[in-house]
């Protein structure tokens, strides 16, 4: 929560530095294109519940409509709440278990989900590095991208290799000291969730179909940055929406600990924006679609999500109600 408020001052100093008016004078201009643009949003939510989908067997699969809420709920979790990007994940393998689906499955697929995504965006910032280069603009900021990238490729290997020799198993003690018993009635025990984990790594065919309908998902994520531009009456590029969406979405993913990227998010719009050849105030007036993009996207799953919990919780007690008592 402190660096979620310190973000916010971070992100509001950046506003009252180019001028509070004149930025919302350019995001106004986009009027009702918001919220078409934030729409939009739902192409790469469905491209990723299609990725997240096919890792099950087919016999097996819930319909793409059910993991798109899924995936819906997870992303308005992490993007909304003080959950260090890791409450969306809890919320959506729940949604999963109450569908019907064995827990050690349920978490098993979304953590060869998550794999995937960490390494489905790596090749998405690799590409938004090469358009970077190819700019000729951003040699400085390209240069710590690059960095970052290689320091993660030994990281994403071991992940890799440490969910393959039962990872869970391994670290079971730890997890039941920190979580007691509410760990393993999440994932339904350290040993069955190892076997469902390397049971889903043994589906080579659909682990790359999952990283690649994962790769769209970032690509489709470009178009939102595009399409905001349109209606801020700025149009690039295809190319240069990609080099923005790839660079905030690393910059967010890094800064993971706060709230929102508050702050972070708003300063990478800022850079990325200058050198694709914004203004600051157009660089901050897109900052500002994005986060109109959370609300409008976002706070209906919450909205949802949370009526739906509170059905749930009356269940039992309209039930008890009912129930004659007997003497």
């Amino acid at each position: 929560m402190l660096l979620g408020i310190a973000g916010l001052l971070v992100a509001t100093a950046l506003f009252l530095w180019q001028g509070v008016t004149p930025v919302l004078g350019a995001f106004a201009a986009a009027g009702i294109g918001i919220l078409w643009a934030s729409l939009f949003h739902f192409v790469s939510m469905a491209l990723n519940a299609w990725a997240w989908q096919v890792l099950l067997p087919a016999r097996r699969r819930a319909s793409v409509a059910f993991f798109l809420w899924a995936v819906w709920l997870r992303e308005s979790v992490n993007g909304l709440l003080p959950v260090a990007r890791i409450g969306g994940e809890v919320a959506s393998a729940r949604v999963l278990m109450r569908h019907g689906m064995r827990a050690p499955k349920a978490v098993a697929s979304l953590v060869l989900d998550m794999t995937a995504s960490l390494v489905s965006q790596a090749a998405f910032t690799l590409l938004g590095l090469a358009l970077l280069l190819a700019h000729g603009a951003g040699g400085d900021v390209a240069g710590d991208v690059a960095l970052g990238l290689i320091a993660t490729v030994p990281l994403f290997a071991a992940l890799v290799l440490a969910q393959r020799a039962g990872f869970f198993g391994m670290l079971a003690r730890l997890f039941r000291l920190l979580f007691g018993d509410r760990f393993d009635a999440l994932v339904g025990g350290a040993v069955p969730l190892d076997r469902a984990v390397r049971r889903l790594y043994r589906r080579r065919a659909a682990l790359a179909a999952c990283f690649l309908w994962q790769l769209a998902g970032w690509v489709a994520g470009a178009g939102e940055v595009w399409l905001a531009l349109v209606y801020l009456g700025h149009p690039v590029g295809f190319a240069d929406a990609v080099i923005v969406e790839a660079m905030i979405q690393a910059l967010s993913s890094g800064a993971f600990v706060v709230p929102g990227a508050l702050g972070i998010q708003e300063g990478g719009f800022l850079v990325m924006g200058g050198v694709i050849g914004l203004t600051p105030e157009l660089s901050l007036a897109l900052a500002l679609a994005r986060r109109a993009r959370d609300v409008i996207v976002f706070v209906p799953a919450l909205a949802i999500w949370q009526l739906g919990l509170g059905r749930r919780a009356r269940q039992p007690r309209d039930l008890a109600q009912r129930t004659p008592r007997v003497r």
